[in-house]
């Protein structure tokens, strides 16, 4: 990431200006000790010809189609990362419905959570309110301290919602630069309280705590799913392609397998290999060493092409992602100046490995890598790939699973090679420079916003009043002014009534600085400085305006002044008369002189015209990628949708159920959503007809026993009797009654799912579970 991208929206912290001229002399002073202010102001106006709003060139329209893009990206990742919360939550209520252990309250708080938002529902906050709540987040968003002490405070249970406020709505844009920075400024605060209050070296980041849980929810923004679908989606789905390739070494289980396989082809076991063997003695017999040895091999093999893959994109990890790693190391290097590099390393590898690039291995499906879950051996396969990666970045340990120290070759093999890597991973530049200039170019833009909801307003409020004393223990503080102003936070609305609202942000106390050239100007800035800057600047939006004589060289600055002055368009001509008396007033103090042609102005734009050119071609391939990552992200949202129509689909089937046990609402009636609705006899659905070869192309099986020649014959027709019912019977062309028949509900479907138990077996055919529900719910939802 280039540390001087700059985008068109942002704000300004309250500690970088105050109504008073004598502030902003003061921060302009602050700024000027910071930066080389020649290069600053060269960097504000390089940035506001390239991307200057009211052009219409081709490098102008890629960017505005890049930026809606990461917009989307920004706003599909915010949906997502609920929609999965939603699915957790919903996961283990019904695990609870399906045991009949569920209270009455919780079967409503469930059928809620399945409510859709009705936007004309519920109730906004007024005027005076909404301006509150706009100073509010402004405050919180430019000053991250307070969002990260609050997030130190907050209870495991309340951490996920605090964090889907702060990840994806206070710095919801994931892409631009100001708020990013902002957002790694209030992890720094974090990490560094994190390291001062743990006691012990070995229990640092480790825990499940609000800390690593952010650290966690960090990984899964826009720029990360894109670094990982980049670089491991190849890698993995080249893998699974290989559906029998069993590469087991836990030698428990090879051993349990080879008997099974010894029994199917001899029909008996010999006295010689009992059943239900310690695993010290499963490892001791021959036949399974000889089974591991070459799995040992392949393994690492596939674990090298990994690591290799990972380590040559060094130059493609996000740059929040390095620079968390970065402050990994600095903050172990500042506590515990005694750790050793590999202890070091194995922090940061805890971070990288563990939270970001192993839990996409583990269950690519989740993380949007592949289609559908992997067959049984290449899941067990990734898994093994994973502890492999794990035990090569952090300290390895055994206890657990002493066969895996037969791998501790490929450890020993690429300790140092590990370690460079994550290493080389910190060397990145710090922002602060950038963010201090990002909040300056802010001042001028009155756009700066957030889309967030009435829930997450209102959450955020409540958490901040709970924690107020110790977040704003002095009532003269401006976060405590803000709250006390606000007073007691309203409760949270129902589901249905929980909109989203375009929040404009803005300070109650700053004013707005109207010449941003005169808040970089300093000593070392002289006004013919600025004007040879805005000059440049100029002439580089004039040639974009007018591509024609973009590419003639030299270039002939009077002459293109001169044909921008006279023209008839009233911007080209404002620009034109402006660029003319600043080079005449810069040939007066001798800076360049119209005898050479204006040569040194000449070059530099020149050179800046071949650099535009050149950022329309990354523009392009940036938009390329995204446009990969924004179908994945959307197609992960249908996914996730399905599952919720699916948990749909069940509570309505337990309310007519229940209502038919207890004969609620009187005979032939049952209750839905509080109403009470005659009850329709019920109708027998079916039967939808699928060949063996539709199955297989839409992966709904996973594994088949049916010899290839025979396949054609094979077909499949599913009917539901009843809501939440279904029978799948597989049948063979010219027989008139199936040879198999499955009685199937929906609970016992749904706990296989959330068991993890992806297979469904049909003796001669093996079926995805999840693909087998989101077909039920596409056939049978709609028509009840």
């Amino acid at each position: 990431m280039s540390t001087m991208t700059m985008t068109a929206s942002g704000g300004i912290p309250g500690g970088l200006a105050s109504p008073s001229s004598s502030s902003q002399s003061h921060a302009s002073r602050r700024l000027t000790n910071r930066m080389t202010n020649r290069y600053s102001v060269n960097a504000m106006y390089s940035l506001a010809a390239e991307q200057d709003v009211e052009l219409e060139d081709e490098l102008a329209r890629a960017q505005k189609r890049l930026r809606d893009l990461k917009s989307r990206i920004s706003s599909q990742s915010k949906k997502n990362f609920v929609l999965e919360r939603d699915v957790r939550y919903l996961d283990s209520r019904i695990a609870l419905l399906i045991q009949n252990r569920m209270a009455a309250d919780e079967k409503r708080e469930v059928a809620e959570t399945l409510e859709d938002i009705d936007e004309e529902s519920g109730l906004w906050p007024d005027e005076r309110r909404m301006g509150q709540y706009a100073n509010l987040f402004f405050l919180l968003q430019s000053e991250p301290r307070h969002v990260a002490s609050l997030c130190r405070l907050v209870s495991l249970s309340e951490i996920d919602t605090l964090l889907q406020t702060v990840m994806f709505t206070l710095y919801g844009n994931q892409y631009e630069q100001r708020e990013e920075h902002l957002l790694l400024t209030m992890f720094q605060s974090v990490l560094s309280a994190q390291f001062e209050t743990t006691t012990e070296f070995g229990s640092l980041l480790r825990a499940n705590t609000p800390v690593s849980r952010m650290m966690t929810t960090y990984t899964r923004r826009g720029p990360g799913q894109s670094y990982l679908k980049s670089v491991l989606a190849d890698r993995i789905n080249s893998l699974i392609e290989h559906k029998d390739l069993n590469l087991e070494i836990n030698p428990l289980k090879v051993y349990e397998q080879m008997i099974q396989q010894i029994e199917e082809d001899t029909g008996t076991l010999p006295p010689s290999l009992p059943r239900g063997v310690p695993p010290e003695v499963a490892a001791a017999n021959a036949d399974v060493q000889a089974i591991i040895i070459p799995r040992l091999t392949m393994l690492s093999e596939i674990a090298n092409t990994f690591l290799a893959t990972i380590i040559e994109s060094m130059d493609t990890v996000p740059y929040g992602i390095r620079w968390i790693c970065k402050q990994i190391r600095s903050l172990t290097r500042r506590k515990y100046p005694d750790a050793s590099d590999a202890s070091i390393c194995s922090l940061i590898g805890g971070f990288f490995f563990l939270r970001f690039i192993n839990p996409a291995i583990v269950t690519p499906q989740a993380y949007m890598l592949v289609d559908g879950v992997p067959a049984k051996h290449p899941r067990r396969t990734l898994t093994l790939i994973a502890k492999m990666l794990q035990n090569l970045a952090n300290k390895p340990s055994y206890a657990k699973e002493q066969y895996m120290m037969s791998l501790n070759p490929f450890v020993e093999n690429n300790k140092v090679r590990m370690n460079q890597f994550l290493n080389a991973l910190c060397e990145v530049g710090d922002f602060y420079e950038s963010l201090e200039l990002d909040q300056y170019m802010a001042l001028s833009k009155k756009d700066l916003q957030i889309n967030i909801t009435l829930n997450e307003l209102y959450n955020t409020h409540s958490l901040l009043m709970q924690h107020m004393d110790t977040l704003s223990p002095n009532d003269k503080q401006h976060l405590r002014i803000l709250l006390d102003d606000l007073g007691p936070a309203p409760g949270q609305v129902p589901r249905k009534e929980n909109r989203s609202i375009e929040l404009p942000l803005y300070s109650r106390w700053e004013t707005p600085i109207q010449d941003l050239s005169t808040a970089l100007m300093s000593d070392s800035v002289t006004q013919n400085d600025i004007n040879y800057m805005e000059a440049k600047s100029i002439f580089v939006q004039l040639l974009r305006s007018m591509p024609q004589l973009a590419d003639k060289r030299p270039i002939d600055l009077s002459g293109l002044a001169e044909r921008a002055a006279t023209s008839k368009d009233p911007v080209l001509v404002r620009r034109g008369i402006k660029v003319q008396a600043l080079l005449s007033e810069l040939e007066g103090a001798g800076v360049v002189d119209a005898d050479d042609h204006f040569k040194i102005i000449q070059d530099e734009v020149a050179a800046e015209m071949v650099h535009l050119g050149n950022a329309k071609e990354k523009v392009v391939l940036e938009t390329r990628s995204l446009e990969a990552v924004y179908k994945t992200i959307c197609d992960h949202n249908n996914y996730l949708r399905s599952q919720l129509e699916q948990y749909k689909a069940y509570l309505q089937n337990v309310r007519l159920t229940s209502s038919k046990e207890k004969g609620a609402g009187g005979v032939g009636v049952v209750t839905v959503n509080g109403k009470e609705k005659k009850q329709t006899k019920n109708q027998v659905l079916g039967p939808y007809r699928f060949t063996h070869s539709q199955f297989e192309k839409e992966g709904i099986i996973m594994e088949s026993n049916v010899p290839e020649n025979r396949r054609v014959n094979i077909y499949f027709n599913i009917t539901s009797p009843t809501p939440g019912t279904f029978i799948i019977a597989l049948h063979f062309k010219g027989r008139e009654k199936p040879i198999l028949e499955m009685d199937l509900k929906i609970d016992d479907l749904l706990e296989k799912q959330k068991d993890q138990q992806a297979m469904l077996d049909l003796e001669y055919v093996q079926l995805n579970v999840p693909k087998v529900l989101a077909l039920f719910n596409k056939l049978f939802s709609k028509r009840r």
